[in-house]
């Protein structure tokens, strides 16, 4: 079932992982194509404060995908109310200082920057600034509300958002560039306007009556909000170090190449951020379900992911690698008017950087997921700044432009070995297999032989997992009671999924079984991806009917000594301690 939910979740992540790039993107088309290399400059100029932001919201958002992963994961609802009241919060200070501060200190930002007082390209630096600070609130809320839709299932609704953002800020860019002629601060101001479009409709969700997060002052406390935090360090410690690579790379570009290697920086980092997006929604997808799975102990599906999410990020890489190579000059002339040769060679070179990129960001972010923060951190600062920014430097002293745009492949390229070389000094071996790059220890989850795992997709299916659960039963030295119990349990819970979730809709479907000892408790895991169904609370709702009525269901939670349903990521998720 894990490559199937990779699958469902893989594309809303990747569009809504462009949810602030897009917006980038769009404006820097339109400021190359129509207010020339100064604002272009002055676009580059500003980016480090536009990624400083977006490193707010995916802090937390990161922090939501690792807390709820675990919250989730465990079926502890008001956990993850707590987290998500807390995230909301967090969201506003954050947003209303960011605002006050680029507002109140505009001009000294700019100094900062690179830009030189009293110079043109200063002006237009400040004035993009302005425009686009206003709409900051909107995407650090868009930027918070992903990972809460991805988990509820309304992927559709994320697609929605990010697509009419898209149209939004490309009618108001050609309303500002043909009409009001409001320069780089229309610019920024049309950014503004259609992350708040975006905002409106992610927002409706969480207004709904069915929606499964509840907002409560009385769940935030500083722990919560602590931990939520804590989670989140390794991501923002990821966009800092973007932060500071595109503020070191803009300093030696001005060096070696002037105002027109930053103006051709600006527009390769651009498309750059759009190819990330691919990575990053793949990365995004590892992190969540990593979480929950780890929360779980369930490192069947957490080796299964590293082979899933290392599948998707070598073929989509692989393929936009291409694109990219093929289309490098058709994708500059979108942004200016003249194409240079040196952002051609320099969005070429860039583009051989993504693979690896790609494959470091995806595997930092399931050592997110489980726990190893630490080693986190250091792919974050060495792949993000540390190496590219040294290879750059160094290559630039001898090949010019060149030399920085070359610094991407071998910062990234390096940053992989260092991966693999961690890997299997933790191992003892060297070794390519999932278990090995899995990196958990020894003693975590259920041991080998512990457990009895199974699909079903069909009827017949079903006979077979309760066979074989009462096979792994027996093996096990469990009583013959014990066994009967056991397999029938599986049989009436796994029959009444197929009898009743199969044919609600044409899709396909299956339910995956999970037995295990562990700590003297005799656990069933059932999953499965069909229609919304708590069996605990229907039991509940018809407590008063026939007691002869849904006998199945009432038969097996008189079992239990416990159960707990949760749906997450559109999946029922059934838990019952026996």
């Amino acid at each position: 079932m894990i490559k199937k939910v990779f699958k469902q979740m893989l594309a809303a992540q990747i569009v809504s992982a462009m949810t602030v790039m897009l917006c980038m993107l769009v404006d820097s088309i339109m400021i190359g194509r129509f207010l020339g290399e100064q604002s272009m400059t002055a676009y580059g100029l500003a980016t480090p404060v536009l990624l400083i932001f977006a490193a707010f919201g995916s802090m937390l958002s990161a922090g939501i995908q690792v807390m709820c992963g675990k919250t989730m994961g465990s079926g502890d609802i008001k956990a993850t109310n707590a987290c998500f009241s807390a995230s909301v919060l967090l969201a506003a200070a954050v947003s209303v200082v960011g605002v006050a501060i680029v507002l109140i200190f505009t001009d000294p930002i700019c100094v900062l920057l690179g830009a030189e007082r009293g110079t043109e390209v200063f002006s237009l630096t400040a004035d993009y600034l302005r425009g686009f600070i206003i709409g900051a609130p909107a995407f650090i809320f868009a930027q918070i509300m992903i990972p809460y839709m991805q988990i509820s299932g309304n992927r559709t609704r994320l697609v929605v958002a990010v697509v009419a953002m898209t149209v939004g800020d490309i009618v108001f860019d050609i309303l500002n560039v043909f009409l009001l002629e409001w320069g780089t601060l229309g610019m920024g101001l049309a950014s503004s306007l259609s992350y708040y479009i975006a905002f409106v409709i992610g927002i409706a969700y969480f207004f709904k009556k069915n929606c499964m997060f509840k907002f409560g002052f009385s769940l935030v406390k500083g722990k919560t909000c602590a931990l939520l935090l804590k989670y989140g360090i390794p991501t923002v410690i990821n966009q800092i170090s973007l932060v500071l690579l595109v503020f070191v790379l803009n300093q030696i570009l001005l060096n070696v190449g002037g105002t027109s290697a930053v103006a051709a920086y600006s527009v390769i980092s651009t498309v750059g951020n759009i190819c990330y997006c691919v990575g990053s929604g793949v990365a995004s997808v590892a992190l969540l379900l990593s979480s929950i799975f780890y929360s779980d102990e369930d490192k069947t599906e957490l080796r299964a992911l590293v082979k899933t999410m290392t599948f998707y990020a070598v073929v989509l890489d692989a393929g936009l690698i291409v694109v990219v190579l093929l289309a490098a000059y058709p994708l500059i002339a979108l942004f200016l008017a003249d194409v240079p040769d040196i952002a051609v060679t320099g969005l070429r070179l860039f583009s051989l950087s993504l693979l690896p990129c790609s494959l470091n960001t995806v595997y930092k972010n399931y050592l997110q997921g489980v726990n190893k923060a630490r080693f986190t951190q250091i792919i974050s600062v060495a792949q993000n700044f540390a190496f590219t920014a040294v290879f750059a430097f160094l290559l630039s002293r001898f090949l010019g432009t060149t030399g920085v745009w070359l610094g991407f492949l071998c910062g990234e390229s390096l940053t992989l070995a260092m991966i693999v070389a961690v890997v299997w000094i933790k191992n003892k071996k060297v070794s390519f297999t999932a278990t090995a790059f899995s990196l958990l220890p020894e003693q975590f989850g259920a041991q080998e032989g512990d457990y009895f795992e199974t699909t079903i997709d069909t009827v017949e299916g079903v006979v077979g997992a309760s066979a074989g659960a009462a096979e792994f039963c027996s093996a096990h030295d469990e009583s013959p009671r014990n066994t009967t119990m056991i397999s029938l349990c599986i049989e009436e819970m796994a029959a009444n999924i197929v009898k009743h979730g199969f044919h609600k809709d044409n899709k396909p479907h299956s339910v995956d079984i999970r037995l295990l000892y562990k700590d003297g408790r005799r656990v069933i895991r059932i999953r499965d991806n069909c229609v919304n169904f708590d069996p605990i609370n229907y039991l509940e709702l018809h407590k008063t009917d026939d007691p002869t009525a849904h006998i199945g269901i009432r038969m097996v939670m008189k079992m239990v000594k416990s159960a707990n349903y949760v749906n997450s990521l559109g999946l029922n998720n059934l838990t019952l301690v026996l």
